[in-house]
C-alpha cells in the first residue's frame, strides 16, 4: 500500500517535484559557480602578506563557518531589508527577491570553505614553483593567476565537486523563506494529499539520486585527472 500511494502520489503531482528539482539545481549551480568566484578572492585575501586583510579573510571565514546557515539566511533575506539594503525586483522572474536572497546566503557560506579548500589547494603547490615564476620576472601576482593556480585546480575540483553535492542538500533550507526548491515542493504536496510519509520518501530518493549521480561524475573527474598526472 505504501508504494502504491508513493506511485500514485508520483504519477499525479510528478510536475510540482520536477519544477522543485529544476530550482534545487539552479541554485545549487549559481551558489558553487558564485562560492568558488568569492572563495578564490578570500583564499587569496587569506594568504596576503598585508596583514588587515588577511585578518579581515581569516575573520569572514571563522564567522561564516561557524554560524548557523539557517541564522545567515533569515539575516540576508529579513535583516537587510530593515536597514535599507534590498534585492531588485525583476519583472521576467517570478520572486527573484527570495531566489536572490537563498543563493546569495548560500554562497556567502558556501566562499568560506571553498577559500579553505582553495587555500590548502594554493600551499600544496610546491614552493619552488613560486620562486621560480619570480626569477623569470612575473610579479606575485601574475605568479599566482598563471603559475600557481592553474596547478593548484587539479587539487581543488574534488572537493569543488564535493561542495556541489553538499549544496544540494543544505539548499533545502531555502524553503523557509518560500522559494520553490524540491523541499519546498514536497511541503506543497503534502498539503494537498495529506500523505507526509509518501511525500518525504519521494523527495529522500530524488535528493539521493541528485547527490549519487553528481558524485558518480566526481569520481569520474577524478580518474581523469589522475591518469593525467600519470
Amino acid at each position: 500500500m505504501f508504494f502504491s500511494n508513493v506511485w500514485s502520489t508520483l504519477e499525479k503531482y510528478y510536475p510540482f517535484f520536477l519544477e522543485g528539482v529544476q530550482n534545487t539545481l539552479i541554485i545549487a549551480v549559481f551558489t558553487v559557480l558564485f562560492g568558488t568566484i568569492l572563495g578564490v578572492l578570500m583564499a587569496t585575501a587569506r594568504l596576503s602578506s598585508f596583514r588587515p586583510l588577511k585578518w579581515l579573510a581569516t575573520a569572514y571565514i571563522e564567522f561564516f563557518r561557524g554560524t548557523p546557515l539557517m541564522v545567515q539566511l533569515m539575516f540576508i533575506f529579513y535583516g537587510l531589508p530593515m536597514i535599507g539594503v534590498t534585492f531588485p525586483d525583476v519583472p521576467f522572474i517570478e520572486n527573484f527577491q527570495r531566489f536572490a536572497a537563498g543563493i546569495v546566503a548560500l554562497s556567502l557560506n558556501s566562499c568560506a570553505y571553498v577559500a579553505e579548500v582553495i587555500r590548502s589547494g594554493i600551499q600544496a603547490v610546491d614552493i619552488g614553483q613560486m620562486e621560480a615564476a619570480r626569477s623569470l620576472g612575473f610579479t606575485k601576482g601574475q605568479s599566482m593567476t598563471m603559475v600557481i593556480l592553474p596547478q593548484a585546480i587539479r587539487n581543488i575540483l574534488p572537493a569543488l565537486g564535493n561542495e556541489f553535492v553538499t549544496v544540494i542538500k543544505e539548499s533545502s533550507i531555502v524553503s523557509v523563506i518560500g522559494i520553490a526548491d524540491l523541499m519546498y515542493r514536497t511541503n506543497g504536496v503534502k498539503a494537498k494529499n495529506y500523505r507526509t510519509l509518501e511525500c518525504l520518501f519521494i523527495a529522500a530518493v530524488i535528493y539521493f539520486i541528485l547527490t549519487f549521480v553528481s558524485g558518480r561524475l566526481i569520481s569520474w573527474s577524478e580518474r581523469r585527472l589522475n591518469r593525467g598526472r600519470k
